[in-house]
C-alpha cells in the first residue's frame, strides 16, 4: 500500500502556534510528514536558515501528544519547492505526496518556478487562513494545471497570527516559549536588539 506523505515546507520566521497547530493536525492525518524550513524567493529573512531550522526543531518537539509521524529533514530545503519534491521522491519513490500550501499562496503558486512541473508531482493540502478568501477561478486554475486540490477541514484553519506579527512587533503570543526563549537568547531580531528610546 503506498504511503500518504505531507510535504509541509516553510519560511518559519519564526515558525509560530499556527504552524505548529497546522503540524498537529497532519500529524494525525497522513502516514508520514515530511518537514524542512527554506528561504522563501518571495521573502527578505530576519533570522539565518540555521537558527530558523533550530527554532522550527523546537516548535515540533512542543507538539503535544508528541508527535509520531513528523521530521525535520534539513537535507530537503530549497528556495525552489520543485527541487525538493524531486528530492523527496528520490528518497520515497512510491509514496503518494502532497503539498500543503497555505490559502494566502493558492493565487500565486502558478507563478512559481516550474509550477507546471511542480503540480505534476504533488497533490495539494489548501489550509484556510482567517481573512484570506480562497477563490474558486483559482483553484481551478491549479487543478487546470495537473493536480488535485483538497482544502482542509476549517478545524485546521490557521490562526489569525502570523511570524511577521512577530519579526515586527516582538508579539510573543504567536510563538511558543521555547522559540521566544531561543530568540531571546540568540537576539535574532531588530526589535529584540534596538536600543530602548531615549
Amino acid at each position: 500500500m503506498q504511503m500518504n506523505i505531507a510535504l509541509f515546507g516553510t519560511s518559519a520566521d519564526p515558525p509560530s502556534i499556527g504552524h505548529q497547530q497546522i503540524l498537529q493536525w497532519l500529524d494525525n492525518h497522513y502516514d508520514r510528514t515530511i518537514v524542512w524550513v527554506s528561504d522563501n524567493p518571495f521573502k527578505t529573512h530576519q533570522a539565518s536558515l540555521r537558527d530558523r531550522l533550530a527554532m522550527m526543531e523546537l516548535t515540533i518537539a512542543a507538539i503535544q501528544p508528541p508527535a509520531q509521524t513528523i521530521g525535520l529533514h534539513p537535507e530537503l530545503s530549497d528556495p525552489r519547492t520543485i527541487n525538493t519534491v524531486e528530492k523527496a521522491k528520490q528518497i520515497l519513490p512510491e509514496a503518494n505526496l502532497t503539498l500543503v500550501i497555505g490559502g494566502d499562496l493558492v493565487r500565486q503558486l502558478p507563478t512559481w518556478y516550474r509550477a507546471q512541473d511542480l503540480l505534476h508531482q504533488v497533490k495539494l493540502l489548501v489550509v484556510p487562513r482567517q481573512g484570506v478568501s480562497i477563490a474558486a477561478i483559482d483553484i481551478e486554475r491549479l487543478v487546470q494545471m495537473g493536480t488535485e486540490v483538497a482544502i482542509a477541514p476549517d478545524s485546521t484553519s490557521i490562526p489569525h497570527v502570523s511570524s511577521s506579527d512577530y519579526r515586527n512587533n516582538g508579539n510573543s503570543s504567536v510563538i511558543i516559549p521555547t522559540v521566544a526563549a531561543y530568540i531571546q537568547r540568540e537576539s535574532l531580531y531588530a526589535w529584540q536588539t534596538s536600543p530602548a528610546p531615549q
